[in-house]
């Protein structure tokens, strides 16, 4: 008996877990840019340099609001869903970003990382820098999605090894967050 009023309460304890979880994943932050236009083409300077492209690489400017209660930190992707590879392509992941922040600047995203907010940190891209990486499609597919995420967590610091692989943060980030925010823009070549 005493063992079934455990399995109970743990059932119960664990329904409520992903009740909670999904709940903070319906919770949505508001993302905009002055860069980048939701549904519209990311404009040549934030394209890639390299691999045959000759855009600007300057990740976009990004502001959010309406952070739920609890936030510590906050989180940026940018990912292609539509790259050939079988997993998407990962352009910028920047973590550890300061919850008081409510905005990144156009540029934001060079290996220095220098105009990121103190204690941010930027994750291997699928280009292999620890930076931006603009889009650059192989020419003649359709245009392809770049998903701008802005993740709400509550943590000060994201439990990663420093050396974190994009697709590792990408499942912490999915798994712990308050809330999320997402602006989409696509580019053709």
């Amino acid at each position: 008996m005493r063992s079934n009023l455990y399995a109970m309460t743990a059932g119960v304890l664990l329904a409520s877990s992903v009740a909670m979880a999904a709940q903070a994943q319906d919770a949505e932050l508001t993302v905009s840019s002055t860069t980048w236009s939701a549904s519209e083409t990311v404009p040549m300077r934030s394209v890639y340099d390299g691999f045959g492209c000759t855009g600007g690489n300057r990740s976009p400017q990004l502001s959010w609001s309406e952070l739920p209660e609890g936030t510590q930190s906050l989180a940026v992707t940018i990912y292609d869903p539509d790259a050939p590879t079988g997993s998407g392509w990962w352009h910028w992941i920047a973590y550890n970003i300061p919850a008081d922040t409510t905005a990144i600047e156009e540029g934001a995203g060079t290996a220095e990382g220098d105009a990121l907010p103190e204690g941010a940190l930027q994750a291997r891209n699928d280009f292999g820098a620890h930076a931006y990486g603009g889009p650059c499609p192989p020419e003649g597919h359709d245009p392809h999605r770049y998903q701008v995420r802005v993740f709400a967590l509550p943590m000060e610091s994201l439990p990663v090894p420093e050396d974190a692989s994009a697709a590792l943060i990408g499942f912490q980030l999915n798994a712990k967050a308050l809330a999320v925010g997402t602006l989409e823009a696509t580019f053709a070549r």
